[in-house]
């Protein structure tokens, strides 16, 4: 799976390593919602790696099963019992062999027996491990030296729907890009002024705002959609103004979760409203044209490729991205791209299980131009690694929060990172494939 074989060899040309695996170890540790998750470590002769697995709170119903019956406990039991004897002495080089051998392990497609969340732990585990051993960050041993694009980072900054609590809007996301920021402090520096300028907003204008925010940082308050993307679209403007970098806004609808199949309705609870899919199309394309949007996650519920096409066929600005649609799964992207559902990704590697299966997704993506971005789970761990992949697999854009703790850990990796490239450093081109 390493994406610059030659690159990681040069460096280490005289050296003597040794990347097998001599040990690995598993336990419960605790993720930012407080949930209970997997850790695994893993010891080579010359290195080190640990790596814990996030959790979703909106799930797309084709993602991989994050446990096995009996939960973390039982992940860990199988990692120290079934696992652990099978991997001790192979090669931590070997990503995809490694990768290979937890789907054989497993036996099923959404690793039902073994738990996608104990897969992503070990096959991250195992890059970080066989990195640390050639003394290289994880990017630079997976992609190589030439690795210098950093990420424009897409943060929440108003959370609704299942990412809110009371009262909130009926969207579940409403994010922020700082499309034409020339350094990556520069983009995220924007991410979190436009944060703080949208709180001011609210306790200025909302006497029952309380300050409160989501699992992942962004406000909550009680507003309608409507009023939401329009404070969204005026922060956008003074904070643009202000800093002299364009940022637009997107949207995050989730849409599975609003979506009655008995009715075949989408239902916006909190305006009581209901729209048939095709009244779903117009309102989507409105927003996009009206607020002039920049990106659209899971507009439709996460079977529908027909309308998922229909509103990427009239928009040529906006990117059109499929979550709970593709699932970081091969086969259902290569279904969407089929019929022109969408022209971006979400990479959510513990969707899938490996690194592998994800950097899959990932290259059947850009092989059709959709923008493949990288990104963090609402339940999330401290760990930085998805920094690292985005660079590795050159997506260019991470959504990883604004100011949260474990969303910060993300964009403060990535500041180190761009410091460290030096004038080797340069942000990523983000294009969008047109319909029209």
């Amino acid at each position: 799976m390493r994406l610059d074989e030659n690159s990681r060899l040069d460096h280490h040309k005289g050296m003597t390593l040794s990347t097998e695996i001599k040990e690995i170890a598993a336990r419960k540790i605790f993720n930012s919602r407080g949930e209970e998750t997997i850790e695994v470590d893993i010891k080579t002769e010359s290195g080190f790696g640990r790596a814990a697995a996030p959790a979703g709170a909106s799930k797309g119903g084709a993602e991989v099963l994050y446990y096995p019956k009996g939960g973390v406990d039982a992940a860990v039991k199988i990692v120290i019992e079934t696992i652990s004897p099978k991997l001790v002495g192979m090669d931590s080089n070997e990503q995809e062999e490694i990768d290979l051998l937890l789907h054989e392990i497993d036996g099923t497609e959404k690793f039902e027996n073994i738990g996608g969340n104990t897969a992503y732990a070990i096959s991250l585990c195992t890059a970080k491990a066989a990195a640390d051993s050639c003394q290289l960050l994880l990017y630079e041993y997976l992609a190589g030296h030439a690795a210098s694009e950093l990420p424009f980072p897409l943060g929440n900054v108003l959370s609704g729907g299942r990412h809110a609590h009371g009262r909130a809007p009926d969207i579940q996301e409403f994010l922020v890009l700082p499309v034409h920021a020339k350094s990556f402090w520069e983009a995220a520096k924007a991410n979190v002024t436009f944060h703080k300028k949208v709180g001011d907003i609210l306790r200025g204008t909302r006497k029952a705002f309380t300050s409160g925010r989501s699992d992942e940082g962004a406000w909550i308050a009680d507003i309608d959609n409507d009023d939401a993307i329009e404070l969204m679209t005026k922060s956008c403007e003074e904070v643009s103004q202000e800093l002299g970098i364009e940022c637009r806004i997107g949207l995050d609808v989730a849409a599975s979760t609003l979506w009655k199949p008995r009715t075949g309705r989408y239902v916006y609870s909190h305006q009581n409203i209901e729209r048939t899919p095709e009244e779903q199309v117009e309102y989507i394309l409105e927003l996009i044209e009206k607020h002039n949007l920049i990106y659209v996650e899971d507009p439709f519920h996460e079977e529908d490729f027909e309308n998922f096409a229909k509103l990427t066929k009239k928009i040529d600005s906006c990117l059109i991205c499929g979550d709970d649609l593709f699932v970081t799964n091969a086969k259902r992207l290569k279904l969407g791209i089929q019929k022109d559902a969408a022209n971006s990704a979400i990479i959510k590697p513990n969707q899938v299980g490996t690194l592998t299966d994800a950097w899959n997704a990932t290259k059947i993506a850009k092989e059709a131009l959709y923008t493949p971005v990288v990104s963090h789970r609402s339940g999330d761990t401290v760990g930085t690694e998805i920094a690292h992949l985005a660079m590795a697999f050159n997506c260019p854009i991470i959504k990883t929060g604004v100011v949260e703790g474990a969303r910060i850990a993300k964009i403060d990796e990535l500041v180190r990172i761009e410091d460290t490239l030096g004038n080797r450093a340069r942000m990523a081109k983000i294009s969008v494939k047109g319909g029209k």
